[in-house]
């Protein structure tokens, strides 16, 4: 039995030791930043497009902000997609200066669909822009962020993904945690990939795409997790998303657990889909350009398969001290010091990352209930992996209405700083 038992869980063991050490070492490109010399006149221009789906409670507070940012209004224009709507988001939109398209169709629903049908319209006008820049109609957007956008597009790059912060960290203990988990993803995975050049991946806001990538290639991404999808079939030609660390989009977190359960299946179940879809694909095109970038999406597409077989093997070494040993257990085989800097760095990372963004005292209470909010991955995949040919789409109800002069004087003297700039470019 035990020499059987060898044929799964040795495997299994250097799988898991493998991503453990993968991510362990690429984390530590994270906590700091290379030197970056910005471009800061504006050269390009925009269609800043927001996909709203009964966002009346929120629409205006962001085409507000939008109308408002330091870049010159001749070049750029604020589009709304009401998709599906059955309330006033079309009206307070247009009200506030947006141009609104109103979409409906109710068979292909979702944000994928929408961003397809409202390219099409963009692309017919007689206005051409050189870049897209999408957001959610729940988002607050850092007065800089086209500035910023403007920088990396004139330096050559294509598609970008911008910092995704918190609207709203200290609501709840669960939009808490949601944005410590968004906090140090931005810094041990998006900026440490970008410190050293593989490809970070959209996040669905605050990203900013040349029209000339999507006249190229299309959108085509119209699964639960369009933004992935979308990451992965213009990367499997060579375009890379990079990263824009101070292009910040302030994104509304789920209030209460059931919200991010919700919210957190339907990414699960698009990872899945698109992994199943794309690996064969961009394995091939990795090997074939030989492209470590490519390669290190595999990876990442495969990340729920290996949060499912750590789990299954944290089962199977419990049943291990239960009952006489059935397998061989490699890790008592590695150096303990070893394990042990692993381990502790895990929990050592998230503080030194909320250290480094000079967190409010109610973050630090949150990051008590932090592994709540880690662990509960594990059955969200579990239902994601089953539920993963389901395309549905879950809609997350947003109610925080706030202009962004009110976030700016909740939160830290940096942003109250960066808002108090004269407007010197409009």
């Amino acid at each position: 039995m035990n020499f059987m038992a060898d044929y799964v869980m040795i495997p299994m063991q250097f799988i898991i030791f493998f991503f453990t050490v993968y991510y362990f070492v690429i984390a530590f490109f994270g906590v700091w930043r290379r030197a970056e010399e910005k471009i800061l006149k504006p050269e390009k221009s925009f269609a800043v497009i927001v996909a709203a789906h009964n966002e009346e409670q929120v629409i205006g507070p962001l085409v507000d902000n939008l109308k408002m940012l330091n870049y010159p209004n001749s070049l750029y224009d604020v589009f709304v997609i009401a998709d599906n709507c059955t309330d006033n988001t079309a009206t307070i939109a247009q009200k506030n200066g947006a141009l609104v398209f109103e979409r409906t169709n109710h068979e292909q629903k979702g944000k994928g669909f929408a961003m397809e049908w409202m390219f099409s319209k963009l692309f017919k006008l007689e206005k051409k822009y050189d870049a897209v820049a999408i957001f959610d109609a729940d988002n607050l957007v850092h007065p800089n962020f086209l500035l910023e956008m403007n920088s990396k597009l004139c330096k050559g790059d294509k598609v970008i993904q911008g910092y995704l912060d918190a609207k709203n960290p200290h609501d709840t203990w669960v939009s808490g945690t949601f944005a410590i988990a968004f906090w140090v993803t931005n810094h041990i995975w998006h900026l440490a990939k970008s410190n050293i050049g593989l490809s970070s991946v959209l996040g669905g806001t605050g990203m900013c795409i040349s029209t000339d990538i999507l006249e190229e290639f299309g959108w085509g991404a119209t699964c639960l997790t369009e933004d992935m999808e979308f990451t992965m079939k213009v990367l499997a030609k060579g375009v890379r998303t990079t990263w824009a660390h101070d292009a910040i989009v302030y994104d509304e977190k789920p209030l209460t657990f059931m919200q991010s359960w919700r919210q957190r299946k339907r990414w699960a179940q698009g990872h899945f889909d698109i992994a199943q879809r794309y690996i064969p694909k961009m394995i091939k095109e990795g090997i074939k350009q030989k492209d470590i970038r490519i390669i290190d999406a595999v990876i990442h597409l495969l990340q729920p398969h290996f949060l499912l077989i750590s789990t299954a093997f944290v089962i199977a070494s419990y049943i291990q001290i239960q009952v006489p040993p059935f397998y061989t257990n490699i890790y008592s085989l590695l150096p303990s010091q070893i394990l042990s800097i692993i381990m502790i760095g895990q929990y050592l990372l998230p503080v030194i990352i909320l250290m480094r963004i000079r967190a409010q005292w109610q973050t630090w209470a949150y990051l008590i209930l932090y592994p709540v909010f880690i662990y509960s991955w594990i059955p969200i995949t579990f239902m994601g992996f089953l539920h993963r040919n389901r395309k549905a789409w879950s809609h997350t109800q947003h109610t925080r209405s706030i202009s962004y002069e009110e976030f700016v004087m909740k939160n830290t003297d940096f942003n109250k700083e960066a808002f108090a700039e004269k407007q010197i470019i409009k």
